[in-house]
Order: structure tokens, then sequence, then C-alpha cells
């Protein structure tokens, strides 16, 4: 490993008369061969106490070294090295925040840990915190919000390995542009206007004691960097994740939550973007619409003949509603079974007791209220359809466009990694059905889980990974689609199950007495 902060040992000539090197001087010089031939820097507010840490130890002992893009950095002295060096990856996501502690000498993951984002009081969304953060001392609220569940959810990690959170050395952080923007105390008013410009795209690593974190205080704190408004450092993580700058085949990453960020390439070229497909499958815009969390249906068969239905909740636990996997199952069983048109538009008559007339029009039951968790039943309605609908259009457009700005054909993809709880419990096939991936076999789509965290924790322990996350923001190109008039126009074509060109799902039933 090339883990992000390490510890090196020392045994150093104490000074005489002969020599009369300062303390500091005389611990870099000793320190010069084991790196590179590089003497590290000592920040300023480090200078007292790595220098009285190195005389009271005797002059030996063991070097806190940060591995940062500008050299070496020297924080700390320890008389006695501890056997343990604890460092956390964050994935600092837009609901929830997820954790892994570990200890850099070993690589071993210590201790997981997730919460859910405070911040979602103040705003489900992204525009709307960001419009919050514009008034008063909204950005200062956004700010300590964030640090104090960081500082909640490390203290947590470190309580459950049995150590201090004043242990942990390191912290790499990877979220959206928006959250970077909150985490950093940065105003994030011009990331949602043209031509939506973040303040940083790649912050340099800064201390712990810089954010007011509850780590040591020479915590180095990395936080990966972006390339737009909506390409932030979890994209970046997701690339590390699954390789994708390294492959020798061209293939896809797609990564669905607050908005769906997707990217192509591989080893010699990487092309983005990013676009609103994911609030309608994490529970942001269909009433019945919930996070995957205990309880929530996530997968659904529909019997085409029958209509009869059954479904799967996560942990097995009684439903209370319906994440995006099995929105998606649900939607494209409905569709095989005639209960909706291809308009995504549901054929009164059609599923018997299933189909009711409510407030809102026709909706779909899909546990009855003594099945549910809470007595109410779960159900599907034509707005929470509309909605879905839309979303599943904005993916598919996004991949048309991005795949046409590069001339390849998605046979031409050797895979397609699906990141995030989209990616672990979707049904490709289902997904297919629906219009929303493309026609191609289901043993082309890899889920990868949270590339998020994945991407941060190996930046923790390995130099070339820190070195790619730099190289890649210059090596990626990016399309903006707020301005793409070719999105508008796919945008439109994919609005219908599967699409309204069948030659491009040749794989999935038509039922062509139900053209608009």
């Amino acid at each position: 490993m090339e883990p992000l902060v390490r510890l090196i040992r020392v045994i150093a000539d104490p000074p005489s008369l002969q020599d009369n090197t300062g303390d500091l001087d005389r611990l870099q010089r000793v320190l010069a061969p084991r790196l590179s031939g590089v003497a590290p820097r000592v920040p300023y507010g480090r200078l007292a106490a790595v220098a009285t840490a190195f005389r009271q130890a005797g002059f030996q002992g063991a070097a806190v070294v940060n591995d940062l893009p500008t050299g070496p950095e020297l924080v700390d002295f320890l008389a006695d090295p501890p056997q343990i060096l604890p460092a956390v990856a964050l994935d600092l996501g837009t609901t929830q925040l997820e954790a892994n502690l570990i200890d850099l000498n070993t690589g071993k993951i210590l201790a997981h840990g997730h919460c859910e984002n405070p911040q979602i009081e103040l705003g489900a969304d992204i525009l709307t915190r960001i419009h919050f953060a514009c008034r008063d001392q909204g950005l200062a609220i956004l700010h300590e919000r964030i640090i104090a569940t960081t500082n909640k959810l490390t203290g947590d990690l470190a309580d459950r390995a049995g150590l201090a959170p004043t242990t942990i050395r390191a912290l790499t952080v990877s979220g959206n542009t928006t959250m970077v923007h909150f985490f950093l105390n940065m105003n994030p008013y011009y990331l949602c206007r043209e031509p939506y410009i973040p303040a940083v795209n790649s912050p340099d690593p800064c201390h712990a004691i810089d954010l007011a974190l509850t780590l040591h205080p020479a915590a180095v704190v990395w936080v990966l960097p972006g390339v737009g408004s909506y390409f932030g450092g979890d994209l970046i993580s997701g690339i590390l994740a699954c390789n994708l700058d390294q492959a020798e085949q061209t293939a896809m990453l797609i990564d669905v939550g607050t908005n769906a960020e997707v990217v192509i390439g591989n080893r010699d070229w990487l092309i983005a973007c990013a676009g609103a497909a994911g609030p309608a499958l994490e529970g942001g815009v269909a009433r019945m619409g919930v996070r995957a969390t205990p309880g929530a249906i996530e997968h659904v068969e529909i019997e085409p003949a029958s209509g009869v239905i059954t479904y799967g909740t996560i942990d097995g636990q009684k439903p209370y509603g319906i994440c995006g996997s099995g929105m998606i199952d649900l939607v494209a069983g409905l569709y095989l079974a005639r209960i909706i048109d291809l308009r995504g538009k549901f054929r009164p008559g059609s599923a018997k007791d299933r189909l009711l007339v409510g407030p809102n029009g026709l909706s779909f039951i899909v546990a009855p209220p003594a099945e549910a968790a809470d007595g109410q039943p779960v159900f599907l309605d034509q707005i929470d359809l509309d909605a879905l609908m839309r979303s599943k259009a904005a993916m598919y457009a996004i991949l048309t466009t991005l795949m046409n700005q590069v001339g390849l054909t998605f046979a031409q993809l050797a895979r397609i990694y699906v990141a995030g709880a989209f990616g672990q419990h979707i049904a490709p096939r289902q997904a297919i059905i629906l219009g929303m991936l493309p026609d191609l076999p289901v043993e082309t789509f890899v889920p990868i889980g949270n590339s998020s965290l994945k991407g941060a924790l190996k930046m923790l322990t390995d130099a070339g990974v820190r070195r790619r996350s730099l190289e890649l923001i210059r090596k990626i190109t990016y399309i903006e689609l707020n301005v793409n008039q070719e999105f508008m126009i796919r945008f439109s074509g994919s609005r219908f199950i599967p699409h309204t060109d069948h030659t491009l799902f040749p794989s999935v039933p038509h039922f062509r007495d139900e053209e608009p």
C-alpha cells in the first residue's frame, strides 16, 4: 500500500556542539532519503508541535507524513508509534452520508456506518438548498450541519472500533459539486446559473482543524476534485472504483441519485454528462417512492395472463413504499400485463380490483392495507407514473445523446457499470422493457454498489489512484445538457414504452393496437 498518511520510523543523532542543526531541520534531513530525496514541508500550524514532540521523544520514534500533491508534509512525531493508524473515507451524499473507518497500516476496514443528511430539512433537493444558502446565514447553517453530522458519524465509527476520534489521521471526501461547496463553506450561487461555474473544481487538501472537524487537528482532509457544476468528485470516485480510465475496451458508468451521471470511455478518452433523471427513482417525486431502506418494495412481478402480483421488500419487512428498483419492476410488469399502455397511462378495466379510482384518478394497488406496515395501501397512481415516464425518458435521452457525441452504438460497449442503490437493486431486463436502459444482454450490466465510497476508500490507500484523480479532471470532456437541443429532441422520443422507435428495442413486446 501507499497510504495517504505514513508512519516513518526515525532514529536521529542528537544535537551536539559539533552538530547544531535545528530540531526540525534535523528531522527533515533524516526523512528526505525515505521520501525520494524530498525534505517534507512542515505547515506553520504544526511547527512548534512537531519540533517539541521530536525533542521530547529523544529524537527517536515515528514521523507522521501526509502524501500530498505538492509533496510530503510532516505534521507530527510520535515517541510510541500506534499499531493502528485510523483514517475515514466519506461519501458525502445529498440524502445520506456513508463512511468506512480503516487502518492505513493494513487497509483493514474497522467500521462502517451511515446516517441521513440533516440538510434535507432545509431542502429535499440540491436546487432548494442552493437558494437557501444564498439567503441571510443560509450557507453557514448548511455548512455547520454537514460538519456536525460528519463529526458525529466519524465519532460513532471510532467508538465502534474502540478508538478516540482524535486518533483519526485522514479523511477523504467524495460528493457532488454542491455538497462539496457546503462542506467547504463556499458560495454555491453560480452553480445553477449559466454558464454553471463552481467556485472551485479541485480544492487543495487542508487539515481537520481548518473545518472544525473533531479528528486529529493535523488530519489531512482530501476532497476529491470535480469537473463541473453537475459533475463532482462522486463521479470521479466512480471512475476510479471501476477503473474506467484504465480500461482497454470502451465502457460506460451510470450513477443514478439526485441526478443521472454518465461517463463513457476507456484509458485513452472519457466523455461525460449529467441530468435530472433520478428524483422519481429515489423518493423525490413519486408519492409512494422511498429510498432503498427496510420495508421498501424492491422487487415486483406481475403474471401477464392473470395479473397476479407478487412483491419482495428489503429485509422482508412489511411494505411502506416503493424504491427505485421496485418502481421499475412494477411499471415494466404493468406494461407487459397491458394494464398501462405505451404512453404510461392506465387502461380502465384492465386490472379488476387492483385498479381503483382515487382523488388523483386511477391508482394501482400494489399492497393492500392488510399487508402494509402502517395499514395504508401502497399504490401507484397516474401522477407517479407520469413522473417515472419523465425520469426514464431523461435517462435514455442522456445515454443516447452521449453515445451520439462519440459516434458509437450501445452494442460497442464492453460493459455498463451501474452504481449506487439503483445499480445494486435494479433488474436490468425490467429497465430495458421500460426503455430506460439500452436493449443489450443483461450480462453487459455490472452493479458496483456505492462507487463514491469505494473511490474515496481507494484514495486512502493508493498513491496511483490519488494521482489519477487529479489527472482525470484534465482528461474528461464534459457535455452540458442544460443547453443541449439534441437532448431535448431525444427526450421527447423516449416518453413512450419502450420508445417511439421500436427498432431500438427489438426484444421488447410491442402492442400495435396501442399506437399513440
